[in-house]
């Protein structure tokens, strides 16, 4: 084989595993019916890959060739494994998954394979921390790693609450299906919750080189679209209303070289108005119930941004009332953070000045680098440049992606200057 076509095929699976590994894994799973099968499989098709796309070409359909591959290569894997009680029932398990798997992913009559599994991984059985951290594990194949950080939990901690949550559903039997309707309410706050976790892990990420991973927020759109058609409560509409009212705003919030550009420094002629348009919609749709979620709250003031011309021109005494709302359905000091920012683009930096140095006295947000570089920004339009200099520093020390760091290290020169 030549070196050019092993290179130009391991680019192609590099491309496909990065946009269909976790579609196929969510229908082999469906298929398979174990976690543990349904990842070896998953290797399986894309080592096949490998070996086969160099001398036959990229498929049609990748992910239905992989599917089909990862099956068969299933089914012979237990044959050889002999792990049924008897062979006659060994090979009637095997071949129910040849049948089953005759059209795999096509049916336009199965729901989304990945909203089964992440109704799986939020069942109620499992601890809420368990429950998102396998579901970012599985459906969105975020590393453990990644997902550590997010729970700032040791890695080693957290793979073993996944390898729990997965023995859980083994030995518990519990089903890879979406709830029946009288269910569902009751699966719906976790679900939620791990779709917007999803959504930040893409548009804001949490360590590395890129700020934003449009891979994974475009995927919890998705997964958020299909939620709120299965289950339109304002909950899921307001969701999908805050993630599409934000994703409008993602070309804008880095430039050319990939460093970050503040919400008050965007070319909002960038923002996408179709996405503000669904958006707003969706807002005035959530709002027409009067059940005003934390979800739907956050999706009012993002539509409040999307529609001002420019920061100057936002109506700042609105958002703060909004905050204020939300507080009250959602106490948490990342709330009453983003409320003193409003508060000073309202009343001007002193205000907002005193309100974060009352967060960080309490020792909320100490290990929080958007509150440090909060108290910066606002030391340094007080002209208190020793104070703007400290906060800059400690939030330097706590950023984790480079452009926030390229970002830090840039108001810092500015201030030297």
């Amino acid at each position: 084989m030549h070196d050019e076509a092993r290179a130009n095929a391991r680019a192609a699976v590099d491309a496909v595993y990065r946009a269909e590994s976790r579609r196929v894994f969510a229908t082999l799973l469906r298929l398979l019916g174990g976690f543990d099968l349904a990842e070896e499989a998953l290797a399986d098709a894309f080592r096949a890959a490998l070996e086969q796309w160099p001398r036959e070409g990229v498929p049609a359909s990748p992910r239905a060739w992989l599917v089909s591959a990862g099956r068969f290569k299933a089914i012979d894997s237990i044959r050889r494994q002999r792990r049924f009680d008897s062979l006659e029932d060994h090979a009637e398990f095997a071949e129910s998954i040849a049948d089953e798997g005759a059209a795999p992913g096509d049916s336009e009559d199965i729901a989304d394979d990945r909203l089964r599994l992440i109704f799986t991984c939020c069942h109620p059985a499992l601890a809420p921390d368990a429950q998102v951290a396998l579901t970012l594990r599985e459906v969105c194949g975020l590393t453990t790693e990644a997902i550590a950080r997010a729970f700032l939990t040791p890695a080693p901690t957290l793979a073993q609450r996944i390898v729990r949550a997965k023995a859980k559903i083994r030995d518990a039997r519990i089903p890879y299906q979406v709830p029946a309707p009288d269910e569902l309410a009751a699966r719906l706050d976790s679900v939620l919750r791990v779709i917007y976790l999803v959504f930040n892990e893409g548009y804001s990420a949490f360590a590395g080189d890129a700020l934003i991973r449009h891979d994974l927020s475009a995927e919890a759109i998705r997964l958020g679209r299909l939620l709120a058609e299965l289950l339109p409560e304002p909950e899921a509409i307001g969701l999908l209303a805050l993630m599409l009212l934000t994703e409008a705003r993602r070309t804008a919030r880095t430039d050319d070289e990939g460093d970050l550009v503040l919400l008050a420094d965007q070319d909002r002629s960038l923002w996408n108005r179709e996405l503000i348009a669904e958006g707003l919609a969706l807002v005035e749709r959530a709002f027409g119930t009067r059940r005003f979620d934390p979800y739907t709250l956050q999706a009012a003031i993002a539509a409040v941004h999307a529609q001002a011309p420019s920061a100057d021109a936002t109506d700042w005494d609105e958002i703060v009332g909004l905050y204020d709302v939300l507080l009250r359905v959602e106490p948490s000091p990342v709330v009453e953070l983003n409320r003193a920012v409003a508060v000073a683009m309202r009343d001007g930096p002193a205000a907002g000045l005193a309100l974060v140095d009352a967060i960080l006295a309490r020792g909320d947000l100490a290990e929080y680098h958007l509150a440090h570089s909060a108290r910066a920004d606002l030391c340094r339009r007080l002209r208190r440049a020793g104070d703007a200099r400290a906060a800059y520093e400690r939030a330097l020390a706590l950023a984790k992606t480079e452009p926030e760091k390229r970002f830090l290290r840039r108001r810092l020169d500015e201030l030297s200057q």
